[in-house]
Order: structure tokens, then sequence, then C-alpha cells
């Protein structure tokens, strides 16, 4: 009877470990548009959903970022512009930064929201599916969303592990892929770089 007993409580045991292992992995980093309305929490009610810039630290471990910087076209703010940053889907910091050249530049203005189609984890799926890294081993990304000709467009710089070394990587480009429609819009590849 004892026997029976802990083998039960031994399944039992391993099941529920199971469970909490596979909701683990299936839990993932947020993407930048769901730290979107994250965000939306900590600006004031006329800087919500008024998006100027996105960018992601380096991936470190994966190809998904999981440290986010959004700033928020604040008309409340001296500068216009509030940051929230998010680390592993958690808010960090909430500033008022200063972008003094964001305004010659015309960085200052906010991103049309009805254009902002593609998510994050679409851009990097998009970008790591280029038929000129099928060869490589990638691992790392960074991205920002930022203003573009037609419609905001993500900038996804990519790392590759070395052929000769593989502890080492290189940072072999970017590419530029419209927020709207998804199209690739232009590569800077340099896969030489892996050698």
């Amino acid at each position: 009877m004892k026997t029976i007993l802990s083998k039960s409580l031994s399944t039992i045991t391993i099941l529920g470990l199971l469970a909490a292992a596979s909701t683990r992995l299936s839990a993932s980093e947020p993407t930048a548009f769901e730290l979107i309305k994250e965000g939306n929490r900590h600006v004031g009610e006329d800087a919500k959903d008024r998006i100027v810039q996105i960018w992601s630290d380096k991936s470190v471990g994966s190809l998904t970022p999981n440290i986010w910087h959004i700033v928020f076209y604040d008309p409340d703010a001296s500068l216009k512009a509030t940051e929230v940053t998010f680390a592993a889907g958690k808010k960090l910091s909430v500033k008022r930064p200063s972008r003094l050249l964001e305004p010659i530049t015309g960085a200052h203005k906010q991103l049309s929201r009805e254009k902002l189609k593609l998510d994050s984890d679409k851009a990097i799926e998009i970008a790591t599916k280029d038929p000129l890294l099928k060869n490589l081993k990638l691992t790392s990304t960074q991205l920002w969303l930022e203003k573009g000709d037609d419609a905001p467009k993500w900038k996804v710089r990519l790392w590759a592990e070395k052929l000769r070394n593989p502890t080492r990587t290189a940072d072999i480009g970017q590419i530029f892929i419209s927020a709207d429609d998804g199209k690739v819009l232009e590569r800077d590849l340099h896969i030489n770089r892996v050698e």
C-alpha cells in the first residue's frame, strides 16, 4: 500500500513539475506593441498611444530582446517626450529624456498609429528568414521602430556566430521592414563578417 501511495505521489509531483515547466516555456517576452499598452499606464492621459519611437537593447540568450524603451509624445513635458523602459515586461523607469536634436531631425513627431500593424515578433521573424541568412546561426537581435518615408519602419540589427570560433559573434548588419505591410524595404547585410 505504501509503495502504491509513494508511486502515485511521485507521479503527481512529476506531472506538476512538467506542467510548471511547460507554462514557463510558453510564457514569452512581451512584444513592443504589448508594451505600448502597459506603457500607457505610466504616462499622462494626453500621451497615451502617442508613440514617437521604440527601441530595444541587444537581445541576450535568444533572438527576442527583453529590454525595451518606448518614447511617447507628451505635450505636458518640456521636450515633449516621456520614455518608459521595460525589462522582462516589467516597468523599470519612467523619465522625461533630453531629446534636443529630435525637433531638428523630425524624430520628435509621433508615428502614425494606424500604420503600426507589424509587431516586433513578426519583424524578427521576417528578418531572420531572409535567404542570405539561412546558413548562419543567428544569436541576437536589436530593434528600432522609427519614422520612415511613407510609414513607420523596423530596423532589425542581427548578430551571428563566427564560423571559426562559435563562442564569438559578429554584427552582420541590418534589415529594414515596413511596420505597415511587412515588406522588406532595405538590406544592409555583411555576412562575410562571420568568417
